[in-house]
């Protein structure tokens, strides 16, 4: 009704013309006639009021949902990180503890990265998509012509499809080693053409460094195998060659007793974590015997463990006189004449 009014004061005090959009009593144009009172204002009240205020309302709604997406995908991946195992992978933690005191620790903490990692993708993604239709709607509104841009936007979709699909294959590879918890950062890995400990695992490349400090970039689609020195426990095995005319069953003993003198002393009583076995002989060639004995130490001790098993082997065979094989005839040097 006030509308009404304003447009017939209008007209009585002779205003000249007024936009149509006046005479609906209903509309945004007459109200805001009725407000102001300026005819321009209200013949353009849809561009410069309601256009900006949709684009508003959506850029809030994205902004909105992007935040309560991120805050629900941190809250479910802080749960899987700090909540109770999942049943599926209870066998797996009594293992771990069983076979390393730490392991519970390890096992947490290595959900706990992965669980970070899943959770900036999930992220990544979700604002990816809420952004991206938010710009959509809001072209939309401002009458842009959305047909040329998604005709064009899925020809470069099918162009990137065809050539990066190396960069595709990378970035689902890295998921899976991931999700799957392949490797994390600190184990050592023998990914075929690099073997070293990993220092960085991302979506598209991972970077280990080997035992002579080289730094090795892999991408992770090109990784086909991954055998990873790092997880669980690790099995000790060392093989002495001796020579075709030992005493097979006193060696085995003189093995089985410096690996238990090993085992029985304080300092190793964390590192070695069963008993060790003799297991004889393991092969026998043309040049001696090779014999093995095996225990079972912790990831991060099993090269000292080795290193220090070998020293002690050598020097009771030493005392035991236990040979060792003899160079075959052909490498022997000839004597100068």
């Amino acid at each position: 009704m006030s509308s009404s009014l304003s447009v017939v004061a209008a007209v009585e005090s002779g205003s000249t013309e007024l936009p149509e959009c006046v005479t609906d009593a209903g509309s945004l144009c007459a109200r805001v006639y009725d407000l102001f009172g300026v005819d321009w204002l209200a013949a353009n009240a849809d561009a410069l009021i309601a256009k900006p205020a949709r684009i508003l309302l959506i850029v809030v709604l994205a902004v909105v949902t992007r935040l309560l997406l991120h805050r629900g995908i941190r809250r479910l991946t802080t749960r899987t990180a700090t909540g109770s195992m999942a049943t599926i992978l209870r066998p797996w933690q009594n293992r771990a503890r069983g076979a390393d005191p730490d392991g519970v620790e390890t096992i947490a903490e290595r959900r706990t990265q992965r669980a970070a990692a899943i959770s900036s993708v999930l992220r990544s993604f979700s604002s990816f998509v809420v952004l991206g239709i938010a710009v959509v709607l809001v072209l939309g509104e401002l009458g842009v012509n959305l047909a040329p841009i998604i005709a064009s936007a899925g020809v470069v979709g099918v162009a990137l499809g065809f050539g990066a699909q190396n960069l595709v294959k990378d970035f689902i590879a890295g998921i899976g080693i991931i999700l799957e918890d392949q490797y994390g950062v600190g184990d050592v890995v023998d990914l075929g053409e690099a073997i070293g400990t990993v220092e960085a695992v991302g979506l598209r490349i991972t970077r280990l460094r080997d035992s002579h400090g080289v730094v090795w970039y892999v991408r992770n689609g090109e990784v086909l195998r991954v055998g990873n020195k790092s997880q669980g426990f690790a099995q000790v095995v060392i093989d002495m060659p001796v020579a075709h005319d030992t005493d097979l069953d006193t060696c085995r003993a003189v093995m089985q007793e410096v690996a238990d003198a090993m085992y029985a002393q304080p300092e190793w009583a964390d590192v070695l974590l069963a008993e060790p076995e003799s297991l004889g002989v393991e092969q026998i060639t043309a040049q001696g015997v090779v014999m093995r004995v095996q225990v079972r130490s912790t990831n991060a001790d099993q090269w000292r463990v080795a290193r220090e098993l070998r020293l002690r082997l050598s020097e009771r065979f030493a005392l035991e006189g236990i040979r060792t094989p003899t160079p075959a005839l052909g490498s022997v040097p000839a004597a100068p004449r």
